[in-house]
């Protein structure tokens, strides 16, 4: 069964979710066994309190922007099923989920269930436990790895968790060229016709490279072994030179 998850990201109005600050913004991307899909979420979202001056500044959005979008209660559903039971991947899990857990609690008898940490996966975590003593924001990542962010003039959800579904497939170890696990036609744009060539599984027995002469001092000793050696069952089978 396929691996499905969903990596996300958030705006808000500030830093602080106890202290009443809201969800404005909300992206997320579908991977299948850690594959982009295509599909995409995107909702900005009313948070009917006003934007502080320091998130303004990363993000960019205004509260005359936000003013005609809708409620959190009014996108839920449609986040809701987009998820799915599919895993959670974001950087820094602990704020968006914070802000997320929020929002769920002000809907009282109709919240969903608040989302468990540990059933989410922690792309900051995970940057910290292979780079140790270095920068782990997403900029560094990309940096790092090699990823356009370009697009990221300002912090934007859905931007964002395309960079960081990016980020997360380097942070698995990168996408798998060799192994069988893209469609041929797809390794061989990634990694050129005859990497593809030499990763395909081989449908008959490859040509024996031994001489004859080899082949000769070979049939010899496996004679000097006894009738019950193994060998002599491989001896019959080698394919010929």
């Amino acid at each position: 069964m396929a691996i499905r998850e969903i990596v996300l990201d958030t705006e808000t109005t500030g830093i602080d979710a106890k202290a009443g600050d809201r969800l404005i913004e909300i992206g997320c991307v579908e991977l299948l066994d850690h594959v982009p899909t295509g599909r995409d979420f995107h909702r900005y979202i009313n948070p009917q309190r006003p934007v502080s001056e320091g998130a303004l500044a990363v993000h960019g959005l205004t509260d005359a922007f936000l003013a005609d979008k809708p409620l959190f209660a009014d996108v839920l559903d449609d986040f809701l099923a987009f998820c799915g039971e599919g895993r959670l991947v974001i950087h820094n899990a602990a704020f968006d989920v914070g802000f997320l857990n929020a929002e769920f609690a002000r809907l009282g008898a109709a919240a969903p269930r608040a989302i468990d940490l540990a059933d989410v996966v922690d792309t900051l975590h995970l940057a910290r436990r292979k780079h140790p003593n270095a920068a782990n924001n997403l900029d560094a990542l990309c940096a790092r790895y090699g990823i356009d962010n370009s697009r990221r003039t300002k912090h934007g959800a859905l931007v964002d968790a395309e960079i960081l579904a990016s980020v997360y497939i380097e942070l698995l170890g990168g996408k798998q060229t060799s192994l069988g696990l893209m469609p041929a036609e797809e390794e061989e744009a990634a990694s050129g016709p005859g990497e593809v060539a030499a990763a395909v599984q081989r449908t008959a027995a490859a040509r024996s490279r031994l001489s004859p002469a080899e082949r000769a001092a070979h049939a010899a000793f496996v004679a000097t072994l006894g009738g019950a050696a193994v060998w002599r069952e491989y001896i019959e089978e080698l394919p010929p030179s």
